[in-house]
């Protein structure tokens, strides 16, 4: 074949680096725990009931899972209560938080990208993939763009033919 028909990557030649954000994701199983659950008829919180169906959860159904606490009636609960419920599954789970599916997923993205070593893009043309197959809170493009904007030569969003600049420094 002649060099006039050689066919070339030219991505591939740019020097861009693609990020996928989605590679971020923790793994792992999510769980929710609705507080109404340790209620009294799901409206009154009594201490001694409240510790009695925390000591009667299994903690290996809570093994190495991602667990969000959630109150879905509007019922006042004391502190303490998250307190007691955290520290039975504390040493199971991978992670606690207060609130739902979505907050959990911002907070392990949140700690994914404060942890992730962006050293090896610094200088570099970097391209954030637009498309993914997992839900990717919108909390953590923005986190990402504090992360990679003082380091990055430039910063794009999107696909190889089709992205939009974001950066150029």
């Amino acid at each position: 074949m002649s060099e006039e028909f050689e066919i070339r990557n030219k991505v591939a030649e740019s020097g861009l680096v693609n990020f996928d954000l989605s590679t971020l994701v923790p793994k792992g199983i999510r769980k929710g725990i609705d507080l109404k659950d340790f209620l009294f008829q799901e409206i009154i919180l009594k201490e001694k009931d409240f510790r009695e169906k925390v000591d009667t959860i299994n903690t290996d159904e809570y093994k190495d899972a991602y667990i969000y606490i959630y109150n879905s009636v509007d019922t006042i609960v004391p502190l303490w209560a998250y307190f007691v419920l955290t520290a039975k599954l504390t040493d199971v789970a991978k992670k606690i938080v207060f609130g739902n599916r979505e907050d959990l997923e911002v907070i392990l993205m949140h700690n994914a990208i404060q942890t992730y070593d962006f050293e090896d893009m610094r200088g570099k043309r970097v391209l954030v993939k637009g498309c993914s197959d997992k839900e990717i809170p919108e909390n953590a493009y923005i986190e990402l763009v504090e992360q990679l904007k003082p380091i990055v030569k430039s910063l794009m969003f999107g696909e190889a033919c089709s992205n939009v600049p974001i950066v150029k420094n």
